[in-house]
């Protein structure tokens, strides 16, 4: 029972015991720790050692305040339920690794008042930098932001997009998504497509949907095309939003022969109910999507998307924030390319 108390009641190893048993000063073993090149091999390899036998954990909070670094960056995405997302945060977390920088990740679904709660939290975390999604955010996260005085950065949307909803001046890295929809508008038209129907995400507080929707429209309005209100169905993103959109469009009159959907997922969905409803695709229904998820290229028939290079994405992000917490100089702006790919979902318009 003694041994039991006694063993509970062992206090937690500090720096000062690493440094007793190494023999060396604790200014020694914390520069063994922040920056090991600085400290001679054979020095090292004995703190490692009472490290090791003590079972020494550094406390990150103190090394963050003696370096002035803690070594970590928070992300907080709309949702991670979502490949497109999942992709960009892997290339964004292998990248900041590789670095020895550890990402902390958030999700919001779509609510800006739980993205102001994640920024509180990491903030509290004293993360070094902060990556955001799209334009739009509440004026309590920009307050945070510039009060914390990190870095943020601004990713899936562009400069051109971003300025007219952006509350303050911040580093962008993204894509343009009004170029998004008139990628797809562009397509469907040159096949000869005079009906419309788009299946969109949530354009509530989703500045990336709104925008590919305006582009798709202002596209078809410059060939001479209105796309009625009733024509562009908001659903959540997912199969089943892609299948009862689709759904919703196919009882139009005039029904729509080639629709473009805001993502991947839904343009999937989209594909598996013109499927059961034995419309034939592309000879009824042409169909664009936007990602170019892994999938797409795999199913019968491949389908027609908008390409995103979102795992570049993740690792421009990650290398402009490393440069930027070591130059101290903010970064420019960056539109990465997209390109459209199509495949067997779109085709001529029916006679």
């Amino acid at each position: 029972m003694n041994d039991a108390i006694e063993t509970t009641n062992v206090e937690r190893p500090r720096l000062s015991d690493v440094a007793a048993l190494a023999g060396v000063s604790t200014a020694t073993v914390s520069r063994a720790l922040s920056n090991p090149d600085m400290v001679k091999s054979n020095t090292r390899e004995r703190i490692l050692q009472a490290i090791a036998r003590l079972g020494y954990v550094p406390d990150g909070a103190a090394r963050a305040l003696a370096s002035g670094r803690a070594r970590m960056v928070g992300a907080i995405v709309p949702t991670l339920d979502n490949a497109i997302f999942a992709r960009a945060v892997q290339g964004l977390q292998s990248t900041l690794s590789n670095a020895g920088y550890q990402l902390l990740i958030s999700a919001h679904e779509y609510s800006l008042a739980a993205e102001t709660e994640a920024v509180h939290a990491l903030l509290e975390r004293a993360v070094d930098a902060l990556v955001l999604v799209g334009a739009e955010h509440a004026h309590e996260t920009w307050d945070m932001v510039r009060a914390s005085r990190i870095p943020v950065l601004i990713t899936w949307t562009n400069a051109a997009t971003a300025s007219e909803i952006l509350t303050t001046t911040a580093p962008l890295i993204g894509f343009d998504n009004r170029l998004i929809g008139k990628l797809a508008a562009e397509h469907l038209l040159s096949l000869g497509h005079r009906s419309f129907g788009m299946i969109s995400g949530m354009t509530r507080q989703n500045d990336r949907a709104r925008h590919r929707v305006d582009g798709f429209r202002s596209e078809l309005a410059e060939a001479g095309i209105r796309l009625p209100e009733a024509n562009v169905i908001e659903q959540p993103f997912g199969f089943d939003g892609g299948r009862a959109g689709l759904k919703h469009l196919m009882q139009l009159r005039p029904r729509p022969t080639a629709v473009f959907c805001g993502n991947d997922v839904l343009a999937l969905g989209a594909l598996f109910e013109a499927q059961s409803l034995n419309i034939k695709i592309p000879d009824e229904l042409s169909i664009v999507g936007c990602d170019n998820l892994p999938i797409s290229s795999q199913i019968t028939p491949g389908l027609s998307t908008v390409l995103l290079p979102t795992y570049e994405l993740g690792q421009r992000a990650a290398l402009t924030l490393l440069d930027w917490l070591t130059t101290h100089r903010p970064p420019a702006d960056v539109c990465l390319p997209i390109e459209l790919v199509v495949r067997g979902t779109s085709g001529p318009a029916p006679v």
